[in-house]
């Protein structure tokens, strides 16, 4: 188990719509304060400069603004359903950023920040809410696959995915180049279900390359995480006899110096671990959701106070590391996204019925070849003029 550095004055007592009481920690490696002030971790340092932090902003800023943008085409009807990720960029881009040349990625639905680091389209991410497409982007030239909306299933085909990794030597070699591992993301409800705990099994069984990656954001929809576990989530690690980490989930500093110790221990081939982003949804689940029928304004407002980028732009400005004009620049690239989002949204094209069987096998069985003319046939009737 790795010990975390601790912040003294988080940590209080909740009690829970059952009226158990429990005490909550708020323990976690720290290296950036929400004042923008650097702190020191016993075990953790951060090994980049001031230019790679500027980056990491700069992927926050333009995050978020796509995640903005999306919330609005869906208020506006242009897409069906939207997972905001307001408040979580620091996790994201954090552990984004410590990935390497053969590593993949298996998200939830929400990682919408590390999709942009790694290369996937915004706009090929939207036909996943629109509907306009039976695959929405090529996981294989992004190493990030697509999103999985059945809760948990993802961190089974990380694991497995992993294995593969392990059995074609790309784990444990003398060149570090040669090594890959796996970073697989979910949420805090997640972490209840049995798909996550068989997971963990394998993994630790077969030693395999995975990091699991949890963004704690407090909220399983409307459950609070008190009511999920009795103890914090990365203490789950130590039953399955993995290392466990807690990280300020909102500090991309922490993130990304936990992540790369995770993923290098991973590629030398020493097994998986279990990090803990202890972070915030500052908007809905989704956008079906309404927050405020299950959550304090002083909540919010207090987890504001945190806000993930702010603590970063307050740290680079004090540093000198960049100025308002960097910062202006960085807004016309923002603003330039966004057009982009909100012109080409409405011209992404109609999916085609035949891509769902053509993309599914790279050659047909017969009886897909048979059920596939099947519906294609009577998708094309509706084309028929009416006897």
């Amino acid at each position: 188990m790795v010990t975390t550095s601790t912040n003294p004055d988080a940590s209080e007592t909740v009690v829970t719509p059952g009226g158990t009481r429990i005490e909550r920690s708020e323990e976690f490696i720290q290296l950036l304060t929400p004042d923008g002030e650097r702190v020191d971790d016993e075990t953790f340092a951060y090994a980049h400069d001031d230019a790679t932090i500027a980056a990491n902003l700069r992927h926050m800023v333009l995050g978020r603004r796509f995640d903005t943008e999306a919330t609005a085409l869906q208020r506006k009807g242009e897409l069906g359903l939207w997972p905001p990720s307001l408040g979580q960029e620091a996790a994201q881009v954090g552990s984004g950023a410590a990935l390497g040349r053969l590593d993949e990625v298996f998200p939830s639905y929400r990682e919408h920040s590390v999709a942009l680091m790694c290369g996937v389209d915004p706009l090929d991410m939207l036909q996943t809410f629109r509907g306009t497409s039976m695959i929405d982007w090529d996981s294989r030239r992004a190493r990030f696959h697509l999103y999985s909306f059945v809760i948990g299933t993802q961190a089974l085909h990380a694991t497995g995915y992993a294995m593969g990794l392990q059995r074609d030597g790309l784990v444990g070699n003398d060149d570090p180049d040669d090594n890959g591992a796996v970073l697989v993301y979910f949420g805090d409800g997640a972490t209840s279900q049995g798909d996550v705990s068989e997971a963990l099994v394998f993994a630790a069984s077969y030693q395999a390359p995975v990091v699991f990656f949890v963004q704690n954001n407090q909220w399983a929809i409307s459950e609070p995480i008190e009511v999920q576990s009795r103890i914090p989530l990365y203490r789950r690690a130590a039953g399955f006899g993995i290392p466990g980490l807690r990280v300020d989930g909102n500090d991309v500093l922490a993130v990304q110096a936990v992540t790369e110790w995770a993923l290098d221990r991973a590629r030398r081939g020493e097994g998986p671990a279990l990090i803990e982003a202890f972070t915030y949804r500052m908007g809905a689940h989704t956008t079906s959701d309404d927050p405020t029928k299950y959550r304090r304004r002083e909540e919010e407002a207090a987890w504001r106070a945190k806000d993930p980028i702010e603590r970063v732009t307050t740290y680079l400005l004090g540093r000198g590391a960049i100025d308002q004009a960097w910062l202006d620049s960085l807004a016309e690239e923002s603003e330039a996204l966004g057009v982009r989002i909100r012109e080409g949204v409405g011209q992404l094209p109609e999916p085609r019925l035949e891509d769902f069987w053509a993309l599914t096998y790279a050659s047909l069985p017969p009886g897909l070849a048979q059920q596939r003319d099947e519906y294609l046939a009577y998708e094309a009737s509706f084309d028929e003029e009416p006897a």
